[in-house]
């Protein structure tokens, strides 16, 4: 099984407003880079964008080391709130609806595929991927703010 890093960052100008997210793929000396957005969104959308996107740029189930600055993506992954809050219907534990179903649902979908280990980084901290992926998403956001 291939072993895959997947950096990621996600982006906003406002929070709903225009967004964007990058991810940046490496295995071994080869490095990918992935970006995108939406003219209307929040920032924790486009932090699971981004690690949605670099899991489904992968052919085949991989071993992945997937790392974030985002606490909401990787708690949710890491501690089984996103698994649990789909077995409730999507509903948090106190039964409140659970934001971002659809992208929760995508994700845990990926997740079944590959084998996944989930990293919190901290962001704008000077890791040299996390500061790529923020400037690819910052970039897709700012397309996304002009039109």
């Amino acid at each position: 099984m291939k072993q895959i890093d997947i950096y990621t960052d996600g982006a906003c100008k406002g929070n709903p407003g225009p967004g964007g997210w990058g991810a940046i793929l490496v295995y071994g000396n080869i490095e990918k880079e992935l970006s995108g957005g939406e003219r209307e969104t929040t920032n924790n959308r486009m932090e699971l964008m981004a690690a949605i996107k670099g899991l489904e740029a992968l052919k085949e189930p991989c071993e992945v080391t997937l790392y974030s600055d985002s606490k909401y993506l990787v708690d949710a992954m890491t501690k089984g709130w996103a698994a649990s809050w789909k077995a409730r219907g999507w509903k948090r534990s106190g039964r409140s609806d659970a934001l971002n179903p659809d992208l929760w649902d995508r994700l845990l979908s990926l997740a079944a595929v590959h084998r996944i280990k989930f990293v919190w980084v901290k962001g704008h901290d000077g890791h040299a991927y996390n500061e790529r992926c923020d400037a690819l998403a910052q970039a897709a956001a700012k397309r996304n703010a002009l039109g």
